[in-house]
């Protein structure tokens, strides 16, 4: 007798299930009695069959269309009038099938409440495609103003083993993009997530990974890959090929190492799957953010109203504020009576700074405990870290202590609850350096646990924002940027200021920033010079200034050594007023890799920065942003001499009214911060 498997997955239409006669996916026939039936059955299915149909999703100003179709697979298609901007295909987990049963269509609509972002609340409103599948997945796709996103999901109960996820984002001939690189050829996912942008045609991108975010450029519209509500689930990366990128993840971890050096540990073998969960979930948002005009990208909110709201309660106790950093200086005071280093009189210049500018926070970054030995639970014999806590309290500043993300997990409660205890407000949390799924529960862990303490965390050596600190807003910043401090061991071709007039637009999509500004030493193009010990940026004086405005930072440090600073009062004085929370923020002017000009609004006082590359650049600068009336204007500018000496800079003022137009110039590699108050709410620089 011969016997043999019919393998039917069953497509988008319930009248191919209805009319066949068979029961399930696999059917056992034999085909000496069954034959005639078996090829009757087949003719029956097969006649059954339409064309896959199309599901049609568009955004609420119309101008964005989402088509969901199922032909032989999941497809995705988001275009613009006429234009295709991005084609998704492969779509699905190994885990589900793509057959559609359902498919119900909402508007939804929040109201966001966003502390400690880059306004203090914002509304976002899409369409959305809820797609029940079989076998108990589902899909939701939404259309938004500002882009389309969709997120896998399961109902069903026991664990789900996911070997891969399948996706290609495919685009039109002739895309442009800018891609960040892996920095470990060897080992891929195992890298700070840190490097600059790289623009090229798609096509010729180079085939190794990139990590998030991710633009091309389809004609004049942009289109940036980000995610969102990244939990316990490895991060999404994208492998170049022609006119494509295709997403590739961390394996799951079966077994870790540790590195000698700070107790780090680091994933020495995997798994043959990328992640299990068990029970109902949804899966990461993908999204993909359509840009016309660059200014729409530092602004787009999608990454943070899409991630899960506060999970944390009240976050009336967490306060964003600026930081007396030590690394990047190399704790270099200048004419004190005693050996800078790390040790207690070291850091107690460093409160006594921060207290007299008003910055509630210092730092003890890297060496306050021994690295070599993982002894987060015990200080150094050099650092009397309560007389610090106690000193700080007096002056009301907080003190900040530096950890490995690993380090911290393995004494996480017992940490939590001594630092607590003795006063410390915050962990700067190092050195994760992978996104694979174990390490996104750790973020997540960490994160939980050090807000049940009452303690935020800056998550350092980071993949870029995913949503987090909407969830846990007691998370203040994180890295994933190529930020200043690269400036201690860059070499001369290294180029900041095209960076720093890169990531805005596009780093900045996902969050928030930990780049480290404020250097006191700077260099122009010309005699920019490497020096780890005493470090110098690149760029004027002003173009370090304009960071506190443009970036979105909340905890942000003040990188260079107090005695520096204390030599330029004035300047310090303004730079660390700046505020750190903001009512509203505007990108007024700019152009990708070329300048950036944002406005943040605190209260009644609004904000203006600017930053440019190494060209020198004049701009007019309407002020029609402003409600009507006066302002007293505070104008901290490149000096006329910046292009020779970048560490000048003029202070001055003036008043002008809403309907003014403003004219600025910026050095070689320059920028200018303005400070604008009506003018019943004058305050002295």
């Amino acid at each position: 007798m011969t016997s043999f498997f019919v393998v039917i997955r069953l497509l988008s239409h319930r009248k191919w299930k209805k009319n066949c006669i068979f029961a399930g996916d696999f059917i056992n026939i034999d085909m000496t009695k069954n034959l005639k039936l078996l090829m009757l059955s087949l003719l029956l299915c097969m006649g059954s069959t339409t064309r896959a149909k199309d599901y049609v999703l568009t955004s609420p100003d119309g101008r964005l269309t989402a088509t969901l179709s199922n032909d032989g697979g999941l497809r995705l298609k988001v275009t613009r009038g006429a234009m295709t901007l991005v084609d998704v295909t492969d779509m699905g987990l190994d885990a589900m099938t793509t057959t559609i049963r359902s498919v119900k269509t909402t508007t939804v609509s929040e109201h966001i409440e966003a502390p400690f972002y880059r306004q203090r609340s914002f509304d976002a409103v899409a369409r959305q495609m809820d797609v029940r599948l079989r076998g108990g997945f589902g899909l939701q796709v939404r259309a938004y103003n500002e882009g389309v996103a969709y997120r896998y999901y399961t109902t069903a109960k026991g664990e789900t083993i996911v070997t891969d996820e399948a996706t290609t984002f495919r685009f039109p001939d002739g895309a442009k993009a800018w891609l960040a690189y892996s920095t470990n050829d060897e080992k891929p996912f195992a890298m700070a997530f840190q490097n600059v942008y790289h623009a090229t045609a798609l096509n010729q991108a180079e085939h190794k990974p990139v990590f998030l975010p991710a633009t091309v450029q389809v004609g004049s519209t942009k289109v940036t890959i980000l995610e969102s509500d990244l939990r316990s689930y490895p991060g999404m990366f994208l492998l170049p090929s022609g006119n494509t990128l295709k997403a590739v993840f961390a394996r799951y971890p079966k077994s870790m190492g540790y590195y000698p050096w700070r107790g780090m540990s680091y994933v020495q073998e995997t798994e043959d799957f990328i992640a299990k969960t068990t029970g109902p979930r949804t899966y990461p948002w993908r999204i993909m953010a359509v840009s016309d005009d660059d200014r729409q990208m530092p602004v787009n909110n999608l990454v943070y109203a899409l991630a899960a709201p506060n999970r944390i309660g009240d976050t009336s106790w967490i306060r964003p504020g600026k930081v007396a950093w030590d690394w990047w200086n190399d704790w270099n005071l200048r004419g004190v009576d005693f050996v800078a280093g790390i040790n207690t009189p070291t850091y107690l210049y460093y409160i006594d700074f921060a207290a007299k500018y008003h910055l509630p926070y210092v730092v003890l970054d890297e060496g306050w405990y021994d690295s070599s030995r993982g002894d987060l639970m015990h200080p150094i014999k050099d650092i009397d870290l309560q007389r610090l806590i106690e000193h700080g309290r007096q002056k009301g500043v907080g003190i900040v202590l530096w950890t490995v993300f690993n380090v911290l997990d393995e004494h996480l409660e017992e940490a939590c609850t001594k630092y607590a205890a003795m006063g410390v407000k915050g962990f700067k949390i190092d050195f994760l350096d992978r996104n694979d799924q174990t390490a996104v529960e750790m973020a997540e862990r960490l994160a939980k646990a050090c807000a049940g303490h009452r303690l935020f965390v800056d998550f350092h050596g980071f993949y870029a924002p995913t949503g987090m600190s909407r969830t846990y807003p007691n998370i203040l910043n994180y890295e994933g940027v190529f930020g200043m401090e690269e400036c201690r061991w860059a070499k001369k071709d290294t180029d900041m200021p095209l960076y720093d007039v890169t990531f805005p637009f596009l780093r900045m999509m996902a969050g928030q920033v930990d780049f480290t500004p404020g250097a006191m030493r700077n260099g122009t193009r010309s005699n920019w010079v490497e020096c780890y010990q005493n470090p110098v940026s690149m760029g004027t004086r002003c173009h370090q200034a304009a960071c506190y405005v443009v970036h979105d930072t909340p905890f942000t440090m003040l990188c260079d050594t107090p005695t520096s600073y204390e030599r330029e009062p004035d300047y310090t004085a303004f730079i660390a007023s700046i505020p750190d929370e903001w009512d509203e923020t505007r990108i007024l002017l700019g152009e990708l890799g070329k300048f950036i000009v944002t406005a943040r609004r605190k209260g009644s006082t609004w904000y203006v920065a600017g930053q440019t590359n190494w060209d020198q650049r004049s701009l007019d600068l309407p002020l029609s942003f402003l409600s009507e009336g006066s302002y007293a204007v505070t104008m901290l500018t490149d000096g006329i001499n910046a292009n020779h000496n970048a560490e000048d800079y003029l202070f001055n003022k003036q008043t002008l009214r809403d309907g003014d137009t403003l004219q600025l110039k910026m050095a070689s590699g320059g920028g200018f911060v303005l400070r604008l108050q009506t003018t019943d709410n004058k305050t002295q620089l």
